[in-house]
C-alpha cells in the first residue's frame, strides 16, 4: 500500500470506529504495521481498534496483532483515563477544601463527548481557576510542590502522575497581537457571578445567549468540576487547533474534539457570536476547512456546522499537513538547531498562518521574539 491508501484506509477505519463508516472502501492487502503507527501519531489508537472490532472476521489483521492493540488500548488509553479521573478529583477536592473553584479545559472535557470517553488519549490537566490563579499557585507551594512559571500563560505543576497546567490566560498573548483582544473575549466568557444558586457570565458579550454562557459542572469520582460553556469552549477549541496548526502540526484528534463538541453542544452555542469574532481575528478561512472535514472525510452531518466553506485545493492541502506535517515539535533539537527550524517553520508557514490570521507574519514574529526575551526558558 502507498500513503494514500494507507491515509484512505485509516479514514474509513475512524469513520467505522466512530459509527460513521460501513468499512465498504477498504482495500486490501493492508499494511497494519503502518495503519498502527499513522493512528498512533494522530492520537487514534483507541479509535482504530474500534473500527476494526466492526469489521467482518476475515478483514481484520492476523489475531496476534489485533491482541496486541486491544491490551495496549486496555492499558494506555482505558487504565490510564481511569487514573486521569482520579487525578482530576483528587486536585478539585484539594481546590474545594480550600475554597477554589476549577474549570477543566480540553482533554477530560472534550473527552466527556465523545462515544467512548476513555478512548480518547489524555494528556496534562488544563485547569481554569477563575481568576485565581496566583493565589491558587502560592497555595500549592504551601504544600511542598514545585510550580514551574517559566510559561506565558500557565503555570505548571505533577499531580497524580500528571502534569497540570493552571491557566491564568487562556492563550498565549505574547506569540501575536490579536490574542490580546481574542483573550479579553475569553476571560469575559469566564468570568463569573453566582446567581440563582449556578454560575453565570457578568453581562453580555455581542449578544451572547444566556443558554451558551451557563456554566455546566460534572461529578469526577464525586468531586465537583466546573466544564466551559459552550461559547466559551468552542472560541477555545478553535484556536487551540489553530495554535497547533499554524506552529506545529494539527491532528485528527483535534478533528474529533470539534466535531463531537458541536454535535453534542453547537445548539447551545450563540454561532452569530462565534462567527463575528472569527471573522474578526481572520479565522473564518480555516474554520470552513475544519468543519468541511469533519464533514467530508469523518463523516459528520453538515447540518451540524454553521459554515462549510472551502476551497478544495486548500483544504486538500490542509489535510496533507494533518497527515503528514512538515514541521514538528522541536523540543529534541539542540538549541541552534531549534531556532533555525523555527526559522524555516515561520518562513514556509505563511499560508498556514494567512488562514488563521488576519495580522501580518512579521507582526507574529516581532510578538514571537519579545516573548521569548520575556520568557527565556521558552527559547
Amino acid at each position: 500500500m502507498d500513503g494514500l491508501d494507507i491515509q484512505r484506509v485509516f479514514l474509513e477505519l475512524v469513520r467505522l470506529g466512530i459509527g460513521h463508516g460501513t468499512g465498504c472502501k477498504l482495500l486490501t492487502p493492508i499494511d497494519w504495521a503502518a495503519l498502527e503507527d499513522l493512528a498512533a501519531r494522530q492520537g487514534l489508537s483507541a479509535v482504530l481498534v474500534d473500527g476494526v472490532g466492526r469489521l467482518p472476521e476475515d478483514m481484520r489483521p492476523p489475531k496476534p496483532v489485533l491482541l496486541q492493540w486491544i491490551g495496549e488500548t486496555l492499558h494506555g488509553y482505558e487504565y490510564r483515563y481511569e487514573q486521569y479521573c482520579k487525578a482530576i478529583a483528587g486536585l478539585a477536592s484539594f481546590y474545594n477544601a480550600h475554597g477554589f473553584k476549577m474549570m477543566v479545559l480540553k482533554g477530560y472535557a472534550c473527552s466527556l463527548d465523545w462515544p467512548k470517553p476513555e478512548h480518547r488519549p489524555c494528556g496534562d490537566i488544563d485547569i481554569w481557576l477563575f481568576g485565581r490563579q496566583k493565589e491558587a499557585d502560592k497555595l500549592v507551594e504551601s504544600f511542598k510542590f514545585r510550580v514551574d512559571r517559566s510559561h506565558h500563560h500557565h503555570t505548571v505543576f505533577d499531580w497524580g502522575g500528571f502534569a497540570v497546567e493552571n491557566h491564568y490566560d487562556f492563550i498565549s498573548t505574547y506569540h501575536h497581537r490579536s490574542h490580546i483582544a481574542y483573550e479579553r473575549v475569553l476571560k469575559e466568557l469566564g468570568t463569573f457571578k453566582v446567581e440563582s444558586g449556578e454560575f453565570r457570565v457578568e453581562g453580555q458579550l455581542n449578544g451572547c445567549s444566556v443558554e451558551g454562557c451557563r456554566i455546566p459542572s460534572v461529578e469526577v469520582c464525586g468531586e465537583k468540576v466546573y466544564l466551559p460553556s459552550p461559547n466559551l469552549h468552542a472560541l477555545f477549541l478553535l484556536k487551540h487547533a489553530m495554535l497547533h496548526f499554524v506552529g506545529t502540526e494539527l491532528t485528527f484528534r483535534q478533528l474529533l474534539d470539534w466535531a463531537f463538541f458541536v454535535k453534542c453542544h453547537g445548539k447551545d452555542v450563540d454561532w452569530s457570536m462565534v462567527i463575528r469574532v472569527l471573522e474578526e481575528h481572520g479565522m473564518m478561512p480555516m474554520f470552513g476547512i475544519l468543519n468541511a472535514i469533519c464533514v467530508e472525510d469523518l463523516g459528520f452531518e453538515a447540518s451540524l456546522f454553521p459554515a462549510v466553506q472551502f476551497e478544495p485545493a486548500v483544504k486538500a492541502r490542509v489535510l496533507k499537513e494533518i497527515f503528514a506535517a512538515v514541521y514538528q515539535n522541536d523540543g529534541s533539537m539542540s538549541f541552534l538547531a531549534r531556532q533555525q527550524n523555527r526559522y524555516r517553520r515561520w518562513r514556509d508557514n505563511g499560508w498556514k498562518h494567512d488562514l488563521c490570521y488576519r495580522e501580518s507574519r512579521w507582526s507574529a514574529f516581532w510578538c514571537g521574539v519579545w516573548g521569548h526575551i520575556l520568557k527565556p526558558a521558552s527559547i
